[in-house]
C-alpha cells in the first residue's frame, strides 16, 4: 500500500494530537504536525500529499501560510479546520484551490477522515492511470513496436519518428498483416498528442449507408430512431488522432464531404447546422495503392492530396529476410511468459522452414504460427515438425481438422473477401450472405481487412 503523507498545522497541542493519532489509525497515512507557522513554512521543501490547517491559529495567519504553500505546491489538495463563525472568510479561499474546509465540531474527526480519504482514493487512481498510460507509451515505443534490422524496416522506423516529431498527415500502405494499425498508434503514443485521443474507423467494416453517421456523427432526430445524438470518429478524435483504415473504401461522396472538412477544419453533425471546430492528425491505412485509384476515377485527387502527408510503406515479411527470426523469438516468448510456459527455444531446421515461407499474411500470420508451435512442441524446443502453415486451409471444401461451423464460416469469408479485394457486396453475392453478416464479423475483429 502507497504511503499518504499528510501535514497537520494546528497550535493547540492536545488537539493536533488528536487529529494525528485519529489518522494514524490508517498505516498508510504518515503523519507530521507543526504548532507554529514558522516550522511549517521551514518544511515546505518537502512536499506532503495532502495539508490540513486550523484556520484559527494563534501565533500565525492561516491565510497567509496556506497562499505561501499554495505558491510552492500549487497541486496539493489542502483542507482548512475553522470555527463556525470564520466559514465566510474560508469560503474566499476556495477560488486559491482550496480543497475542501471543515467546520470544527464532535464530529470533526470523521469528516476530516472522510475527506481524506475521498482525497486520498482520488490520488491513488490518478496515480494508476498514470501508470496505465506511461504502460501504453512503452508499449507503442518506436523500439517496441518495430522489430527488425532489414534494411526496409530500419527506413520505416526513421519515418514514424519523423512523422511523430510534427503534425504531418500520414498514410500507411501495406499488404494484409504487415502491422499498419500499429504503425499509426506508434506515430501516436510517440507524438505531442499522445495525451489525447487515438480513434480508430475501418471503412471496409462499415456499410456504405452508415459511413457518414460514423465518421460526422448525427443529431437527435436526424433520420428515424435517433433519439438521441451521437459524436461521430472525427469528434471523438479531436485534439488526438484519428485513424481511418482501408479509406480507399470511402465512397466518393463521403470523401468529399470529409475533404470538406479538411479544408475548413470544422464539421457539422448530420442533422445539425451548429459547427465544430476540428483539430485532427490523420493516419490513413489503405492495402490498395491510393494513386492508382485515384488516376482510375475511385478516389478524389484533391483528397489523397490532402491525406497523403508523409507516405510509409511497409515492406511484406517475405522481403525482410532474417527479421522473421527476430520476429519469431520475440512472439515465442510473449507467449510463453503470458501463459505460464516454460522458455522455448527455435532449432535450427524450425528457423530454416520459417526462413522458406513466403508468408501471405505477413506478420499476423508468423504470430499465429508460432504460437501454434509452442503449443504443438515436445519440451524446450520448437523442431521444423512443429511449424504448421495454412493449418486448416489447405481444403476449404472438405478440411482436414474438426472446427466449428462458425470457424469454418469465417475462414470461407476470410478467403473470398481475399480473393475480391474486399469487395462486401461481391462477397455476399457469392456465398448468398447479407452484406450485414460481414460488416458484424469485421466489427468483432474475426475477420481482418
Amino acid at each position: 500500500m502507497e504511503s499518504c503523507n499528510i501535514f497537520i498545522v494546528e497550535d493547540n497541542e492536545w488537539y493536533g494530537k488528536m487529529l494525528k493519532h485519529y489518522l494514524s489509525l490508517k498505516p498508510s497515512f504518515q503523519i507530521s504536525t507543526f504548532s507554529r507557522g514558522k516550522d511549517f513554512l521551514d518544511q515546505l521543501h518537502n512536499r506532503p500529499d495532502i495539508l490540513v490547517i486550523d484556520y484559527s491559529l494563534s501565533n500565525s495567519n492561516a491565510g497567509e501560510l496556506f497562499a505561501t504553500f499554495r505558491k510552492k505546491h500549487p497541486e496539493v489538495p489542502a483542507i482548512i479546520i475553522c470555527d463556525n463563525d470564520k466559514v465566510l472568510s474560508v469560503a474566499a479561499l476556495l477560488k486559491y484551490e482550496l480543497t475542501n474546509y471543515i467546520i470544527k465540531n464532535e464530529a470533526v474527526q470523521e469528516l476530516l477522515w472522510n475527506a481524506i480519504h475521498k482525497i486520498n482514493e482520488h490520488q491513488n487512481l490518478l496515480k494508476e492511470i498514470k501508470y496505465l498510460k506511461e504502460g501504453v507509451y512503452r508499449s507503442f515505443n518506436i523500439n517496441n513496436i518495430i522489430k527488425g534490422n532489414s534494411v526496409a524496416i530500419v527506413k520505416v522506423a526513421a519515418l514514424i519518428e519523423k512523422a511523430a516529431r510534427t503534425n504531418i498527415n500520414v498514410s500507411v500502405t501495406g499488404e494484409i498483416g504487415t502491422g499498419k494499425e500499429l504503425v499509426a498508434k506508434a506515430v501516436h503514443y510517440n507524438s505531442e498528442r499522445n495525451k489525447s485521443p487515438f480513434v480508430v474507423i475501418n471503412m471496409a467494416a462499415i456499410s456504405q449507408e452508415l459511413m457518414a453517421y460514423e465518421l460526422f456523427g448525427y443529431s437527435k432526430d436526424a433520420f428515424r430512431g435517433a433519439f438521441t445524438g451521437m459524436p461521430g470518429k472525427l469528434e471523438e478524435a479531436n485534439g488526438g488522432t484519428l485513424c481511418i483504415e482501408n479509406i480507399g473504401c470511402m465512397s466518393m461522396d463521403l470523401q468529399t464531404k470529409l475533404l470538406h472538412a479538411l479544408q475548413e477544419n470544422e464539421i457539422t453533425r448530420i442533422g445539425n447546422a451548429a459547427k465544430i471546430k476540428l483539430d485532427v492528425r490523420f493516419i490513413t491505412t489503405n492495402r490498395k495503392n491510393l494513386a492508382a485509384e485515384v488516376d482510375k476515377g475511385n478516389f478524389s485527387e484533391d483528397l489523397y492530396f490532402r491525406i497523403m502527408g508523409l507516405p510509409v510503406e511497409l515492406p511484406p515479411l517475405r522481403e525482410r529476410g532474417s527479421d522473421i527470426i527476430l520476429l519469431s523469438a520475440h512472439f515465442l516468448k510473449r507467449f510463453c511468459e503470458e501463459n505460464a510456459l516454460p522458455p522455448v527455444k527455435l532449432a535450427g531446421d524450425a528457423k530454416d522452414k520459417l526462413l522458406s515461407y513466403n508468408y501471405p499474411g505477413n506478420i499476423s500470420e508468423l504470430k499465429t504460427v508460432i504460437e501454434l508451435a509452442a503449443v504443438m512442441c515436445n519440451g524446450s524446443e520448437i523442431a521444423s515438425d512443429d511449424i504448421l502453415f495454412n493449418a486448416g486451409k489447405k481444403d476449404l471444401l472438405f478440411p482436414g481438422e474438426e472446427k466449428s461451423l462458425r470457424e469454418y464460416n469465417i475462414q470461407i469469408i476470410q478467403y473470398y473477401l481475399q480473393k475480391y479485394n474486399n469487395n462486401v457486396q461481391k462477397v455476399a453475392d457469392k456465398l448468398d450472405i447479407g452484406k450485414s453478416t460481414i460488416y458484424k464479423m469485421m466489427q468483432n475483429k474475426e475477420i481482418l481487412v
